[in-house]
């Protein structure tokens, strides 16, 4: 129901300026037509449905709904408060096709996107992240989490040479998951028809984890590897890898690896040889994790990404790029 408000509103005439204002009513949204309190719920709902939804709803037009929504993310982001983060993830996503990327940048201590921006995902764009943070702020971070893409590793070490770079488990681990998907597409090839039949279909499978299958994919899982030896290994070792994040000192993690490393001699594994010389070029980033003082939660960044696909699938992308900042800095605050 709409309900109309009629009151005298003051108008002041300034010393100062000559000019005549009107006085400014702290319960009124910027658009003076709803109450801060009206915008605020639209923000509210905008959180978990799309604005042509909420739109239909209260019987508004769409740009009013995404004015309203705006207003909401801006108080969002005033009450947070200007981010000082000593521990950082760095990201970047995918805004529209052919590789048009921006970063993502989030404060794995308070658990939020602080950034969002750069023209893609080079070394000078992460570089504006720096900028906007100011030297007094980054020479605060002493953690910085990413994946290793080097520009934005070389980035870092210009910028904030005293944080620590960490690199993510869950994008090291996927690499180890694209190995094993290589050796699984290899054996199916090179198998004939009747033995291709327990790889066929089984992609998913192979890549989950065995207490996310369901009964019928663990019986599926039992018999895929039951019949093929070199993806039972392959499996094996991948599950096996994980171990490597357990470890409270360097020397025991290295000396894990080695051993790791050292059971693919004679198991004919080209990709898992490829992803180990991977490993050993970049040690520095993953033996990092080993300290006490670096002990954050990985998949704070990975569970900010699931939450960016969301919000882009649910608008079918979202061409207002301003717009998609806020809703990305937003999206793991409180709401108000």
């Amino acid at each position: 129901m709409r309900i109309y408000l009629e009151l005298e509103v003051r108008r002041v005439h300034c010393r100062g300026c000559g000019k005549v204002k009107r006085e400014q009513l702290d319960f009124l949204a910027d658009n003076p037509f709803y109450t801060k309190r009206f915008a605020y719920y639209v923000g509210r709902r905008c959180r978990s449905a799309t604005i042509k939804d909420i739109a239909q709803e209260l019987h508004l037009d769409w740009d009013t709904v995404k004015e309203l929504d705006k207003q909401y993310m801006h108080a969002q982001l005033a009450r947070a408060g200007t981010p000082r983060p000593k521990a950082i993830g760095i990201d970047e996503i995918s805004i529209r096709k052919r590789h048009t990327y921006r970063i993502v940048v989030s404060d794995l201590s308070r658990g939020r996107a602080i950034w969002f921006g750069g023209e893609d995902r080079s070394e000078e764009s992460m570089k504006q992240f720096y900028t906007w943070l100011g030297k007094n702020k980054a020479n605060r971070i002493r953690l910085a989490v990413m994946d290793m893409w080097k520009p934005f590793r070389n980035a870092t070490v210009t910028q904030a040479p005293q944080a620590a770079i960490l690199f993510d488990k869950f994008h090291i681990m996927r690499h180890l998951g694209e190995a094993l998907d290589t050796v699984r597409k290899a054996e199916y090839r090179r198998l004939g028809e009747k033995d291709r039949r327990y790889i066929k279909g089984q992609k998913y499978t192979l890549l989950s984890r065995r207490e996310n299958l369901s009964l019928e994919g663990k019986q599926a899982l039992r018999a895929l590897l039951a019949a093929n030896k070199r993806l039972h290994t392959a499996y094996l070792l991948r599950e096996s890898f994980g171990q490597l994040w357990s470890y409270q000192r360097e020397g025991w993690a290295r000396h894990f690896f080695e051993n790791w490393r050292a059971s693919l001699k004679w198991q004919r594994l080209k990709p898992y040889e490829t992803f180990a010389e991977m490993i050993d070029r970049h040690w520095d980033g993953i033996a990092a994790y080993c300290k006490p003082e670096n002990k954050v939660s990985l998949g704070f960044v990975e569970g900010l990404n699931n939450k960016i696909r969301v919000i882009q699938r649910r608008a079918y992308g979202l061409r207002d790029e301003e717009y998609l900042r806020l809703k990305i800095l937003t999206c793991m605050l409180p709401a108000l």
